[in-house]
């Protein structure tokens, strides 16, 4: 069932027009919020909007400027309370998203005066009124060390409505929220676009550094919380947080290129099965449109696995016509996105807004351990700079 409150517009913000409304002042913030931005210029000033308007708790906001070559520093600068900072280099072998995470939290400061909570929220996401008071309240309440929202979906495209519905149908099968709040399911997982998690657990799970060459961050980052004994907590949070993830299908398609292999596990089965579905949904209309034009009604009753096809997808929670559109034209999309992403994993390099990673199989072995730490160490050496 889609939120009943209005989408709001998503906009460039100038500094111009870019609303000044200050933090909350504290010389404690009860959150620090950490936003990795590498060109972001479209998403960035909506983003900072929502959030440096939220009230009911103390917090600051840093935004880490990955490497961007757009207006996203600007933008991010222009507005008050804002702290933007720049992350150095990437370590070889980390992605930039990680590496601007570590970057991030070394910014919100050393024991005592830093955060017992932080807030890790991408660029791209709109923060609902109250928000970030009730997610802390929540994760309190439920006594968790990580809480992740999976956001509601703003999608505007063809492409986008053709095969979001799909995919995300797809991953609340495959990680149900419920079963990733039961401590000893097995199944861990989190959304990258909203984590709120316990300083002092963080830390002592090693934090991204740890899993700073992972491309899907937030699942590693998750199962480390679970097998170190933490509590995790995971759930649909279209009241509290929306995000349109791709704007252009290229986008859309290098995005899901570089995550579809990792976040199931048999790409190539599920792949046939969404050509199997697509197949058998148009046939089944087919059939049902022959039996009303020949008044064989009995033909009607297979319009009945469109219905099924539709049941499975809207546990996505998108619009009607949206799930429509990914019944109708999204399924062999998915089979085309996860073959792709199968390929480049095979091929052993993804890529990413400018960067490329190079992928294959990691090793079982708990031998990197220590060369994790010494990562750590030196990221904790890292000099940033910093600007107001």
């Amino acid at each position: 069932m889609r939120p009943s409150f209005p989408l709001p517009l998503l906009k460039v913000v100038s500094p111009r027009t870019a609303i000044r409304t200050p933090v909350p002042a504290s010389p404690r913030p009860e959150v620090s919020i950490i936003i990795p931005a590498r060109n972001e210029e479209a998403n960035i000033g909506g983003c900072l909007e929502s959030l440096t308007s939220q009230t009911g708790v103390a917090f600051e906001i840093i935004v880490v400027d990955d490497g961007s070559i757009d207006r996203t520093r600007k933008i991010a600068q222009s507005i008050a309370g804002v702290r933007v900072i720049s992350a150095a280099p990437p370590f070889h072998g980390w992605t930039g998203k990680n590496n601007a995470l570590v970057a991030g939290v070394k910014a919100a400061g050393a024991k005592p005066a830093h955060a017992d909570w932080l807030l890790f929220t991408d660029a791209d996401t709109i923060h609902l009124p109250g928000s970030l008071a009730r997610a802390l309240g929540e994760a309190r309440n439920e006594r968790v060390d990580l809480l992740s929202y999976s956001p509601e979906q703003i999608v505007v495209t063809f492409a986008e409505r053709a095969v979001m519905p799909i995919i995300f149908a797809e991953l609340a099968a495959q990680y149900p929220p419920r079963k990733v709040r039961e401590q000893n399911s097995g199944i861990a997982a989190a959304n990258g676009q909203y984590i709120l998690v316990r300083r002092e657990a963080y830390e002592a799970v090693g934090g991204h550094a740890a899993v700073a060459t992972e491309i899907l961050e937030d699942v590693a980052l998750a199962r480390r919380f679970r097998n170190a004994g933490k509590r995790v907590y995971f759930r649909y949070g279209g009241d509290a947080v929306r995000t349109r993830m791709y704007r252009t299908w290229e986008s859309l398609r290098e995005g899901w290129t570089k995550n579809l292999a990792l976040l199931f596990p048999h790409p190539d089965r599920l792949a046939l099965r969404s050509l199997f579905w697509w197949f058998t949904a148009w046939s089944a209309l087919g059939a049902a449109a022959f039996g009303a034009a020949t008044q064989h009604f009995a033909w009607i009753a297979f319009a009945a696995l469109w219905l099924l096809l539709y049941w499975r997808i809207s546990i996505a929670r998108f619009a009607i016509i949206n799930n429509l559109i990914a019944i109708a034209c999204g399924l062999p999309i998915l089979a085309y996105l996860l073959r792709r992403s199968k390929q480049a994993y095979a091929n052993g390099q993804v890529s990413w807004k400018g960067r490329a990673y190079e992928v294959g199989p990691r090793p079982r072995s708990t031998s990197t351990e220590p060369q994790v730490r010494k990562l750590i160490l030196r990221a904790q050496g890292t000099k940033l700079r910093a600007e107001n």
